[in-house]
């Protein structure tokens, strides 16, 4: 086994340091162990939030909206802060990613906007029935194999659990720059009982954007723009 480079160590070391700083936020909850699912905050307190995220963290009766693999968390800290009345918790389960996002929007002040480390396969041990009124998708890994459909997040495995953890009419997004995820998205809702596609478009930016919420850019989307990459949205529902 070869050394690992002084890129690689300094990487290596300063996650560490970030998995280490969000322990020490109020508003960033984790599952270490996907066997047992409990969350903990701040490094030992084991919270049960599930059916209970507003009065349990965020102190009112806002709607919740989630982003699925925030990574950095552009999309929860650019919607919290621009809809203050509306609660807004980011889902990934790499840490280091979450810290910029807990990071930023704790400096911000922005008490509307929590985070959430996990698997999104476990989504629904700590989210309850019909808690959450929308849900974001932005640049998750498209998984191009055939092998690893079922792991993309608009497979059918995932639609069912995001079903039951919506509430009636609640709309999903997914914001994608891969064309293969957005031709599945579309043949699995065109074939999902009770799916309808509400807007679709594979260049969002070759003409006026549709909707204000499609202008806040992740990292990723911008390099994917850098890239001469067209970005793709899908906005549907699964009633």
């Amino acid at each position: 086994m070869r050394p690992k480079s002084f890129t690689e160590v300094f990487m290596s070391k300063n996650k560490l340091k970030k998995f280490e700083a969000i322990l020490d936020f109020p508003h960033v909850y984790e599952n270490y162990d996907p066997k047992h699912p409990k969350l903990i905050r701040s490094k030992d307190e084991v919270v049960d939030l599930k059916g209970n995220w507003n009065q349990g963290h965020f102190n009112n009766e806002y709607p919740i909206i989630l982003e699925l693999a925030c990574g950095r968390g552009e999309y929860t800290e650019a919607l919290a802060e621009a809809y203050p009345y509306i609660n807004f918790v980011g889902v990934d389960v790499k840490g280091a990613r979450i810290w910029k996002g807990a990071t930023n929007t704790m400096n911000k002040g922005l008490k509307n906007a929590a985070f959430l480390r996990t698997r999104i396969e476990q989504l629904d041990l700590f989210i309850g029935k019909e808690e959450v009124d929308s849900i974001w998708i932005t640049f998750p890994d498209p998984f191009l194999r055939e092998s690893k459909e079922n792991k993309r997040l608009t497979s059918p495995r995932f639609l069912n659990m995001y079903k039951n953890i919506l509430k009636q009419g609640a709309i999903i997004h997914l914001k994608t720059d891969d064309p293969t995820l957005y031709q599945f998205t579309l043949d699995t809702l065109s074939a999902y009982q009770g799916a309808s596609v509400l807007y679709h478009n594979e260049d969002i930016y070759s003409s006026p954007l549709p909707y204000p919420e499609l202008e806040y850019k992740t990292y990723y989307e911008r390099n994917h723009l850098a890239d001469g990459r067209k970005i793709k949205y899908v906005r549907f529902t699964i009633n």
